[in-house]
């Protein structure tokens, strides 16, 4: 029930009730803690004199389609249905919940707080309609003083049905409905800080730094007749600020310089300062908020990326889904802890916070924690004509509410909407929110997330601050390789833009496993390859100002079947559960982390049947011995990947150690293939035959055939009519729209490919006997010179 932006106030609460002299430190803390966990079991009032907050998660009554039982908040209908198949329900369900009035004083207000109700939210008490809410992922509020009575009945409507007015309605993940985080009632005197605007606290802090002190300029926003606001900063001082009234509303503004300042500094010193805002009335404080605020400063850098308090900070980011393997979106504090823990586990310093705004306390550890973080609408995939007031409620929303996080860098704009192309009412739509956010947060940059198809000199990705790509080279199209070659055009032709990479990654099925990895294979295996080269080529161009995996975590989409395990999207470096990290996620460990570790790769890959197998180590220590059956058989210096050939016959335990590190795993020669290493079982013989002999197709130097390249064959007019003839049609893997427009690179790579390793990336079903086919048909065609 405490919230970290109240811990400041807990703190002074409990000085006041305690005489431990200083040097007691670590008994006054324990004593601290059991304070703090007996009120939000018991008395949360004694903590907020002035502001009465209750937790309002307990005995709802849930109803869907006519069959209701008792749930707790948080809680969602698609724990199940949302993790393993497109028809997972969507339409409305209710929570409703008895309660007694609570105590008030004359002119008391009472709140219901709801941190997330997805997707549309209509708010009933005693049987009136208060408020409608279109926005799944952010926190709104509904004054019900009004329409109380001594005993009273709320009833809650959420609606996840598709519509063309609320965001997200196309995307590659779940939309869960439900009331999935915490709802709260708020008890507040006549005169409070205004909790009617857009979710927020009623309470701005803007750190202004100039070398060793800072300027801190904190704004108020109140409804009733106080006249002042008096701001405590822990350790500092306090301002007194007069409230005033400005275009109708009751404003205190005022600054506080903070002399020798403390920075926060990401991960290596997220230094955060506590505030207090007491709210006066005839000299009577009535209401009271507290709130963080770290003190930091960053620029971009077109050769040198990303600086944070003038020092360069390349930004090592990951990204993250909210949902969890039978849980939903519906987690808890405990969950959102264990992400953090496994994110920081592995070394990265930022986090992209897709695809809409995420639960409070998560922004909170970001603060606590030192991440960077990118935050952003659920404005996706698809534009809505009757829908951009909605991109524009949410994004005043995800502003006004996370405004003080210190660990939020950009405010970003959309994700891949132009997958059905660019029209003027959506570039439109782009300028209203860029303006938007610049005018409510002019010291943050604006942000987009830029489908991989969008010509890099169209008006939508020069429209905000930064520029962000999510590219799939090696996966969806092409090769790992063509991500260089974009970043290297990008740069060369674009010297003073800056650059991210916003999303990347393969996808991977824990169990998939092979000798011989190749794209779209779904294997572990793969994904480790894939991701070391990217952080090679990362490594290599310092003015990409951050990278973001995508994604941390697996998470549900359930519009996916792929690789055997459907309801998935497979590119999270740790299981949907949490329980297994993959082999890639070591890789990254070994360039992002300086806790000293060694990891053996390839464990599920345990059956195997090469007479010669790769074992390869990840670690960030420079030299590594491998041990077979005990004995020593090599030792390799190097970095980050660790590479050594091992003969097998039978049954073996392979130890690799540096120093005082080591790890230890079994593998065994098998005469045939382990069928659950494949995601096809008719591609069995695909991995461990020799080499393909393309020479079978091949059909002299005159002629063309499916060795040739996809500009050969369409140069000859009969060529270009018999691909359109007898092409196959490919799995949809990119979600590209009909008719989108492909960028000029793009075709150019494609025009590169040659047309078997085109058919063999697009996923349609295509034998050999077909291939053979098609192969004869182009060997009658002569090659245009």
């Amino acid at each position: 029930m405490i919230q970290l932006g109240e811990k400041c106030y807990l703190i002074e609460k409990f000085n006041k009730k305690t005489n431990y002299q200083k040097g007691t430190v670590l008994i006054k803390f324990k004593i601290f803690l059991y304070y703090v966990e007996s009120l939000s079991k018991n008395n949360y009032q004694e903590v907020l004199d002035l502001r009465n907050t209750v937790l309002f998660n307990e005995n709802w009554t849930f109803t869907k389609e006519g069959a209701s039982q008792q749930v707790n908040i948080p809680h969602t209908w698609n724990a199940v249905d949302g993790q393993g198949t497109a028809s997972y329900y969507r339409g409305v369900c209710t929570y409703e919940k008895d309660f007694a009035k609570p105590q008030l004083s004359d002119g008391a207000q009472v709140y219901l707080e709801f941190r997330g109700a997805n997707s549309s939210a209509t708010v009933e008490v005693n049987g009136k309609e208060l408020t409608t809410h279109d926005g799944g992922y952010s926190t709104f509020r509904v004054n019900v003083t009004e329409v109380l009575q001594d005993n009273n009945h709320v009833k809650v409507s959420v609606d996840n049905t598709p519509n063309d007015r609320v965001y997200p309605q196309k995307a590659d993940f779940t939309f869960y409905g439900g009331i999935y985080r915490d709802v709260y009632m708020i008890t507040v005197e006549e005169s409070h800080f205004d909790l009617d605007s857009y979710g927020s606290k009623g309470f701005m802090i803007t750190p202004k730094l100039d070398g060793d002190k800072a300027d801190v300029e904190f704004k108020t926003y109140s409804v009733g007749a106080a006249d002042k606001v008096v701001v405590d900063v822990d350790g500092v001082g306090q301002v007194e600020l007069d409230v005033k009234e400005e275009n109708g509303k009751k404003i205190a503004a005022g600054t506080l310089t903070i002399e020798n300042v403390h920075r926060w500094d990401g991960v290596n010193d997220p230094y955060l300062y506590n505030a207090k805002a007491t709210l006066y009335k005839n000299g009577e404080a009535v209401d009271e908020v507290c709130d963080r605020f770290g003190c930091r400063e960053y620029r971009f850098d077109t050769e040198k990326g990303f600086f944070l308090n003038g020092k360069s900070y390349p930004l090592h980011g990951v990204s993250r889904h909210q949902d969890r393997k039978d849980m939903g979106n519906a987690l808890t504090k405990k969950e959102h802890e264990e992400d953090m823990e496994l994110i920081l586990e592995m070394g990265a310093n930022s986090i992209r916070l897709a695809h809409y705004q995420h639960d409070q306390y998560f922004y909170d550890l970001c603060d606590e924690k030192g991440l960077v973080a990118w935050a952003e609408i659920p404005f996706i995939t698809v534009f809505l004509p009757n829908g951009v007031e909605n991109t524009i409620s949410q994004m005043k929303e995800l502003i006004s509410q996370n405004y003080n996080h210190a660990s939020i860098f950009c405010w970003a704009l959309s994700n891949e909407v132009t997958l059905q192309g660019v029209s003027d009412e959506l570039l439109d739509n782009h300028k209203r929110l860029n303006d938007l956010a610049h005018e409510m947060d002019p010291t943050r940059v604006t942000a987009m997330a830029n489908l991989f198809l969008l010509e890099t000199d169209s008006p939508m990705v020069q429209l905000p601050d930064i520029r962000g790509y999510n590219l799939y080279y090696g996966w969806y199209v092409g090769e790992m390789e063509d991500n260089d070659a974009f970043f290297d055009t990008f740069h060369k032709e674009h010297p003073d833009t800056v650059i991210g990479l916003t999303e990347y990654g393969a996808d991977s099925v824990i169990t998939k496993q092979s000798p011989k990895p190749v794209k779209g294979d779904y294997t572990e295996s793969y994904m480790s390859v894939y991701h070391e080269h990217m952080l090679e080529m990362f490594a290599t161009r310092p003015y990409i100002w951050g990278t973001y995996v995508w994604n941390m975590f697996e998470f549900a989409a359930a519009g996916r079947d792929e690789a055997g395990d459907p309801g998935k999207n497979h590119k999270g470096l740790i299981t949907f559960d949490r329980k297994e990290k993959k082999d890639a996620f070591y890789i990254y460990k070994a360039w992002w982390s300086e806790d000293p570790f060694i990891h053996l790769c390839g464990r599920r890959y345990h059956d195997r049947i090469e007479e010669n197998t790769e074992i390869k180590v990840y670690s960030n220590q420079k030299s590594v011995t491998l041990f077979v059956d005990g004995k020593e058989v090599g030792t390799v210096n190097g970095e980050h990947v660790f590479k050594f050939e091992v003969p097998i016959s039978g049954t073996h335990t392979i130890k690799a150690v540096s120093g005082d590190l080591a790890d230890e795993m079994e593998i065994v020669k098998t005469d045939e293939p382990n069928p659950e290493y494949f995601a096809d079982p008719l591609n069995v013989k695909n991995w461990f035959d020799e080499e393909d002999d393309d020479s079978k197709f091949d059909n002299g130097e005159d002629y063309l055939s499916i060795n040739s390249t996809m500009a050969e064959i369409q140069a000859s007019p009969e060529g270009a009519a018999l691909l359109q003839h007898m092409m196959p049609k490919s799995k949809d893997k990119t979600g590209m729209a009909e008719g989108a427009k492909i960028p000029k690179a793009m075709q150019d790579m494609i025009a590169r490919q040659p047309l078997k390793k085109l058919i063999a990336q697009s996923g349609a079903e295509v034998s050999d006997e077909q291939l053979m086919q098609m192969n004869a048909a182009l060997g009658k065609i002569k090659k245009v010179k």
